[in-house]
């Protein structure tokens, strides 16, 4: 759920600002609002905060020594900072000169080794020599008038100097600065001292740790002296006040009175206004708190005033997941490699972080529906052991005898008596139309929920009505399914419904009306996108169907005509078959991880809550101003 807020604003006396932000800081529950502030010491701070982050960024690269040897007077770390960045540029310089190295001696080696100096002297004493590289080309045409002098050629190109003047419509090769031993030996020199130079940060790794306390103390003191500089001046007469605005969670509205009666602060608490826009804060329990890693990874924070989809997210992206890596097997990999690094993370910070526990949720789920389908690792069904072909739902696996489809189902779908409808292909693309029937109608749910009591709730109802017709028109356009006729009328009325009751936020009911029916085409193409927001949901279906293939694929190409021949033979044969299956099944877990990104996660984010929920992400997390080693302590 979405934490409720309060905006909260803090008088204090000019005389006590610096105090008064301590004290502040140490309640740690105000998120200031967000300014643009300037000053000196501010952008001194930043200053410091970006090279101290730019040398951890160059030192990340280098690993501490576990006998580091220390001096005995340490630097500070702004000092130990500025020598990295010094070193660093350092580095920039002798690698942009050897860059330049390189293009020289590529440029000119095949010259040969000469003196460029010596040259120049003999066109200073009046004896010009120009050096060219002609095509064969250029030099069959040479007039007879120009010396030319040849040096040597390649199969494109002729090397040599034009004698006492220059050849008319050629460009004469530049000569170089040094020469060609010259350049060799300033290269080595070079790649000496950016030896010296690693070895210069290699010595200074041990110093990360300390940068990283740094950089925590300088954003505190960027976070304090921000908050200082937020400070707006409301004093009159002869009295200085000055005041500072954020906002707090509802709960700890008794925490910041107790604090401005202690501090002798003057304090207005009320409800955030629509032009506000508060941080959001997002609490849930344990179990849909799992869901968070992605949430993070992805960059989405719901507005304050948008809907917390968490429970629901986690619960349609566990099945997409499912369905997209579709194998037990994979399903057992993942666990397996889940615990196996959550076990590492345990023995640092003594528990199991959320991700892992996410992870092993999807692996686990996985599972479950790969045994529910019989597919471990693509083998067909006929050679599964007899226990894991007891977990099989037969409607889910096309070499399962056929088994009847429900009559329920079969008479309201009004399937025809020819048509194979217990297929597994064919039962597996009704699950995905019908999953999206069933998301899509929770989303409209939660709208009418959240407009009700306001007219336009109806709006939101028909939308959904008018969705159920669409899922009818789905499963007859792509699952041949005879269309009820009662599909039509709740695609028209629900729609018709939305068109009289959409804009009915006050006012007269008939303007209101009209200014829906002005909206016709917009919406019209938005009761089109939400017949494709279903039908996209067969991707679960077809990506799922994809790996299955390329699975099966891999066990042919490895298993091949068998295992016979000579005992040689075997083992190469078992040899290659290992090293098929191993990057083949690799190859598609990795596949399928990338179709859980592109597909799992569009489904939730665009068709879901984007689509039908309305939501935009535009919120920013709750980050209250607060001493850092304190939100440490209580996270423990």
């Amino acid at each position: 759920m979405i934490v409720p807020m309060k905006k909260a604003s803090i008088f204090v006396l000019d005389a006590a600002r610096e105090e008064s932000l301590e004290k502040l800081r140490e309640v740690g529950v105000l998120h200031l609002e967000r300014k643009t502030v300037s000053s000196d010491a501010l952008s001194k701070l930043i200053d410091r905060k970006n090279k101290a982050e730019n040398a951890l960024g160059i030192l990340s690269n280098y690993k501490a020594g576990k006998k580091a040897v220390h001096s005995p007077e340490e630097a500070p770390e702004e000092r130990v900072s500025a020598q990295v960045l010094d070193i660093a540029d350092k580095r920039k310089s002798l690698q942009e000169q050897l860059i330049f190295n390189g293009k020289e001696i590529s440029r000119i080696e095949k010259w040969g080794n000469f003196n460029p100096a010596a040259l120049k002297e003999l066109s200073a004493a009046g004896v010009e020599i120009i050096p060219y590289e002609l095509s064969g080309k250029a030099y069959a045409a040479l007039a007879d008038e120009n010396r030319f002098i040849v040096l040597g050629k390649d199969k494109n190109t002729v090397y040599g100097v034009a004698v006492g003047a220059e050849i008319e419509g050629e460009q004469p090769f530049i000569l170089p600065e040094r020469s060609l031993s010259e350049l060799n030996n300033k290269t080595l020199d070079i790649k000496t001292r950016l030896q010296d130079i690693e070895v210069q940060l290699g010595k200074l790794a041990y110093k990360k740790k300390n940068i990283k306390a740094e950089l925590a103390i300088l954003k505190e003191q960027i976070e304090f002296e921000t908050a200082r500089a937020s400070l707006e001046d409301a004093g009159t007469g002869e009295v200085s006040v000055s005041w500072i605005s954020g906002y707090a969670p509802e709960e700890t509205a008794g925490v910041l009175k107790r604090a401005a009666a202690e501090n002798g602060w003057a304090l207005v608490i009320d409800d955030p206004k629509k032009e506000d826009n508060p941080p959001t804060l997002v609490r849930n329990n344990a179990f849909v708190r799992l869901i968070q890693p992605l949430f993070s990874f992805l960059g989405t924070v719901p507005g304050y005033r948008e809907y917390d989809i968490s429970f629901s997210y986690l619960m349609f992206f566990c099945l997409f997941f499912a369905m997209i890596f579709g194998d037990a097997m994979y399903g057992i990999i993942l666990l397996a490699i889940t615990l196996i690094v959550g076990s590492g993370y345990k023995k640092k910070s003594g528990k199991f972080p959320d991700a892992v526990k996410l992870f092993a949720l999807l692996s686990c789920c996985t599972i479950v529906w790969g045994a529910l389908n019989g597919a471990w690792f693509g083998v067909e069904y006929r050679y599964l052991p007899g226990f894991l072909k007891m977990l099989v739902i037969p409607q889910f696996n096309s070499d399962v005898a056929l088994r009847p489809f429900p009559g329920v189902l079969k008479t309201l779908l009004q399937i025809p008596a020819d048509q194979p409808a217990n297929t597994a292909y064919w039962n597996v693309q009704f699950l995905c139309f019908t999953t999206a029937l069933i998301q899509l109608v929770w989303a409209r749910l939660k709208n009418i929920k959240n407009l009700l009591p306001s007219l336009v709730a109806v709006a939101q109802l028909g939308w959904l009505v008018m969705m159920i017709g669409l899922y009818f028109l789905v499963l007859s356009m792509l699952l041949q399914v005879a269309l009820p006729g009662f599909a039509v009328y709740l695609i028209g009325g629900g729609l018709f419904a939305y068109f009289i009751f959409a804009n009915q936020t006050g006012g007269n009911f008939g303007v209101n009306i009209g200014k829906s029916f002005a909206n016709f085409l917009p919406t019209f193409l938005n009761a089109v996108s939400s017949f494709a927001d279903i039908i996209s949901y067969i991707r679960l279906f077809a990506v799922g169907l994809a790996g299955s293939s390329i699975a099966q694929s891999f066990n042919s190409m490895a298993l091949g005509d068998g295992l016979s021949g000579s005992v040689l033979i075997v083992v190469l044969k078992l040899f290659a078959a290992c090293l098929i299956l191993t990057f083949g099944h690799t190859l598609n877990i990795v596949m399928n991880a990338l179709s859980v990104i592109v597909h799992g996660v569009r489904l939730n984010l665009l068709e879901y809550a984007g689509n039908h929920l309305g939501m935009e992400w535009s919120g920013y997390s709750y980050m209250p101003f607060a001493l850092q080693q304190k939100e440490k302590g209580e996270s423990k």
